[in-house]
């Protein structure tokens, strides 16, 4: 019995068939949000109805979590005595590590407002599928709604991505205080040149420093 090996018009076929996960992206690392955009975003997500995405939106730039440890959140991670923490500690899925972060004053008010009106429990997911209420949203979802997030303001969406949240607040505080030590604490990593690479900074000082030199 002889096996067809398949020629280049089969090979074409399958390959206008199966689209590329990363079609119409950029790839590599995701600028974080400036200061400007971030309000902005939160504007357009004011309504009630949108209040599950603003709770969202906010944690994810408070806690600057993966997305994977982000949509795991359960209630009982944030939430004590029927009153949101003002800090708290997580196990990142990615290292095993557990990392602190903290929840500021406006972020805590919308995430108590969600778990009311969304009838949120100890032991349930924060951030619950559509399909289940013990199942927690996907990171693909996250995905979009960070998508539909940046295009409300007019961003590119193939420009930004969820890491774009998770680097936003850590950029800031480098960038005003230049403390790298603090930014490795708040980001979870192990190590110190994770950091680096990670926040772009060995370049963006490079540059910082050149541009100061006239010749």
């Amino acid at each position: 019995m002889s096996v067809s090996s398949g020629g280049p018009g089969e090979e074409e076929s399958y390959s206008s068939r199966m689209a590329s996960w990363n079609r119409g992206r950029l790839i590599g690392q995701k600028p974080p949000l400036k200061l400007c955009e971030v309000w902005a975003i939160r504007i357009r997500l004011q309504p009630q109805e949108r209040l599950r995405d603003l709770a969202m939106f906010n944690l994810a730039i408070d806690s600057k979590l993966r997305g994977c440890d982000l949509v795991a959140l359960r209630v009982d991670d944030v939430l004590l005595s029927g009153r949101v923490r003002p800090r708290t500690t997580v196990l990142q899925k990615k290292t095993g590590t557990p990392v602190q972060f903290e929840i500021t004053e406006q972020t805590r008010e919308t995430v108590l407002q969600w778990m009311a009106c969304s009838g949120r429990r100890p032991g349930d997911y924060l951030f619950p599928s559509r399909i289940g209420r013990n199942k927690p949203l996907t990171t693909r979802h996250y995905a979009r709604l960070m998508d539909r997030w940046v295009t409300s303001v007019g961003l590119d969406p193939a420009l930004y991505g969820t890491h774009s949240l998770r680097r936003t607040k850590v950029a800031l505080i480098y960038r005003r205080t230049g403390n790298l030590r603090a930014v490795q604490l708040l980001l979870g990593h192990t190590k110190l040149e994770s950091t680096v690479r990670y926040l772009g900074i060995e370049v963006d000082d490079a540059l910082a420093i050149s541009e100061q030199v006239d010749i």
